[in-house]
């Protein structure tokens, strides 16, 4: 494949059509961290945060963030998700909490973006909890692990 799938023949953007691809089951894991100072990662950890249990919060708004990325990414389709599942692991020698989300569904189209979005929305949720003790925080290497179904079949990076 070559070519930008969201465009027509006279580069109008569209959305693409899936009607008649095959119901698959389908898999995204994508991932992502936020490194933060190592004060504000024992704050965390220790669920002594004035706001309560970051890690839990960061982990529902993952989750809800799958469902509505077809709200943020314009030509994103709304799907029928059938599983999400969200890990937050620490990593207390960087001072860093890795995010891990996967996606499944059974349809027509793939789950990579819910899969991203939720990554990213689970990191951001944490920088926001956050922020008022470290504005330094980074997130980084946010990046689809991989992807299983459809007529591409499986890619991993």
């Amino acid at each position: 494949m070559n070519k930008l799938t969201h465009f027509d023949e006279t580069g109008q953007a569209h959305m693409v059509d899936v009607g008649q691809k095959a119901h698959t089951h389908r898999i995204a894991t994508a991932t992502g961290s936020i490194q933060m100072q190592k004060s504000t990662f024992d704050m965390v950890m220790s669920g002594s945060h004035k706001k309560g249990d970051v890690i839990g919060i960061a982990r529902i708004a993952a989750i809800q963030a799958t469902k509505k990325s077809p709200d943020l990414i314009p030509l994103c389709h709304p799907i029928a998700l059938t599983r999400v599942a969200v890990e937050f692991t620490p990593d207390e020698s960087q001072s860093t909490i890795h995010c891990t989300v996967t996606t499944e569904n059974i349809g027509q189209t793939g789950v990579e973006i819910e899969a991203l979005t939720g990554v990213q929305i689970g990191l951001l949720t944490i920088y926001d909890m956050c922020k008022a003790v470290d504005r330094g925080m980074v997130i980084k290497e946010v990046k689809l692990l991989e992807k299983s179904g459809g007529k591409s079949g499986t890619w991993k990076a």
